[in-house]
């Protein structure tokens, strides 16, 4: 057990610093590696992606908390528009885990195959910033908030690949766009692994230490280290040349996207 602990001790260090450099949650890379190393533990092949899934939105909790209150003290929150799209995001990341446990294994993984390719192109080749645009209506939020919040509970992540964009077409400086993502991650994380703790709660299969299908030693670990890198990341963000290295991360979720789908 102690070798997987240092191993997900590892992918916290590894999520953290990626966070950090590149701005993007680490459940993008910790939900494929845990995946693997669910397997290799030799838990149940029906339940590895879910729990891998649940965990990592479970850690995002922590991070999340920690990003917002640092925002907060900077001054930079819009609470008015976090509180707008948090409520439909809720209930999206609610619907997401629920589509999660009723979806084949298959199918999931699809998703998740197909998310990591458009990551990876989407930080191969960022798009440019458009001309700001006033968005007033509460049923556009409520519509985009839905979606952010299912397609997160189900592929794991924060949420900051979808929320930033549609955040960047209304007039706010990117300090406060990138702290409504971190506050937009919260629900979809508290919400998400609430949901996925409650789904899995009588599940036969899952091993000592999960509640649901949040497997807790995961969880407490990536969470614990990847406070800690986090600000290592952020720190070499303005040292190290980031556009070549987005794109060389790129090709490695494109690889990582062809492993799941080979060999599953």
């Amino acid at each position: 057990m102690t070798m997987f602990i240092l191993a997900y001790l590892a992918v916290g260090c590894l999520t953290g610093m990626l966070a950090g450099l590149f701005g993007i949650g680490g459940g993008i890379i910790s939900v494929p590696i845990l995946t693997w190393l669910f397997a290799w533990q030799g838990f149940a092949p029906d339940s590895l992606l879910i729990m891998a899934i649940a965990s990592s939105l479970a850690a995002i909790i922590f991070t999340a908390l920690a990003s917002v209150r640092a925002h907060q003290r900077l001054g930079a929150m819009q609470w008015s528009i976090a509180y707008q799209l948090s409520v439909p995001i809720g209930v999206g990341a609610a619907m997401g885990a629920g589509l999660a446990e009723a979806m084949p294994v298959l199918w999931l993984r699809h998703l998740l195959v197909v998310f990591l390719c458009y990551v990876a192109l989407l930080m191969a080749f960022p798009r440019k910033k458009s001309t700001p645009t006033t968005i007033n209506s509460r049923y556009v939020d409520m519509g985009v908030g839905w979606f952010i919040g299912v397609i997160s509970a189900l592929v794991g992540i924060g949420g900051g690949t979808l929320t930033v964009p549609y955040l960047l077409l209304r007039p706010l400086p990117m300090a406060q766009v990138v702290a409504l993502s971190s506050a937009c991650g919260l629900p979809i994380a508290i919400v998400g692994s609430i949901s996925y703790a409650v789904l899995g709660w009588q599940h036969p299969d899952l091993p000592w230490g999960s509640v649901g299908y949040v497997y807790l030693p995961a969880t407490l670990s990536i969470s614990l280290s990847s406070i800690l890198t986090a600000p290592l990341g952020a720190k070499w963000a303005n040292k190290l040349p980031s556009a070549q290295l987005k794109r060389y991360f790129s090709v490695l979720l494109i690889l990582i996207a062809g492993k799941l789908l080979w060999a599953g």
